[in-house]
């Protein structure tokens, strides 16, 4: 079987834990599925803005990391959208989730002005604004659609995920994504939005929380185990 070849949206640094464990959770589900390794790249997110990076199309699918402020957002929102438009798998994490709702926004909703506080203090749109209650470091539950993927692939009702993050979308945002396909069906207790998934879609799928952290205990995820499976069921051996 030839490796699946899957493209980490971010700009790499050893430091930050999830980009360590990143790799180890695909390796980790492609183990999982008996499938051959996966051969995850990262790509700089400024090589995406100046087309210096790898061709976009060489990837089977494409994983927005963690990691934000990017060095540059307009590359990150290209990959994004290539993956959106193109109907590759895509999962966005943290940063991934954040800049993914950014790019809808843009390109689907046409809010051009939509932007993210984060890297943007004086942005007359901030859609992605400082929590209320900033999430460093720590687990929180999330609570599932019933009906949506993220409730099939878990099989769960209420989820308790780890979490590294002060950005995300405000409740009295959602309202412009009323009757899109782009659906929030991960949410705390309080009712914040802390995932989301595209009808329609192979598979596209943001989450505020880092299932990918799980690897660096040595242990598959359910979510990531879906994720690689998407891109096998579209690109079978």
């Amino acid at each position: 079987m030839k490796p699946l070849r899957i493209g980490l949206i971010g700009d790499f640094n050893l430091q930050v834990p999830a980009h360590r464990a990143i790799p180890r959770a695909l390796a980790l589900a492609a183990v999982k599925l008996g499938h051959a390794p996966v051969e995850s790249t990262w790509i700089p997110t400024a090589s995406l803005q100046h087309g210096a990076g790898p061709s976009l199309s060489s990837f089977q699918a494409f994983w927005c990391a963690p990691g934000s402020p990017y060095a540059s957002m307009e590359g990150a929102l290209r990959a994004i959208q290539f993956a959106r438009e193109k109907s590759l798998p895509f999962l966005g994490t943290c940063g991934g989730y954040q800049h993914a709702i950014i790019e809808y926004a843009r390109h689907v909703l046409r809010l051009h002005e939509a932007d993210h506080a984060e890297s943007n203090h004086s942005a007359v749109f901030p859609l992605i604004n400082r929590l209320a209650c900033p999430l460093i470091d720590k687990e929180d539950t999330v609570r599932l659609a019933p009906g949506s993927r993220l409730h099939q692939i878990y099989g769960l009702a209420e989820i308790r995920e780890p979490f590294n993050c002060k950005f995300g979308l405000p409740q009295n945002q959602e309202s412009w994504f009323a009757k899109q396909p782009l659906h929030f069906t991960g949410r705390d207790r309080a009712n914040e939005a802390r995932a989301f998934e595209l009808a329609g879609h192979p598979f596209y799928i943001g989450t505020l929380y880092q299932p990918e952290r799980t690897a660096l205990h040595g242990h598959h995820h359910p979510l990531i185990t879906a994720f690689v499976q998407a891109v096998i069921a579209l690109h079978p051996a």
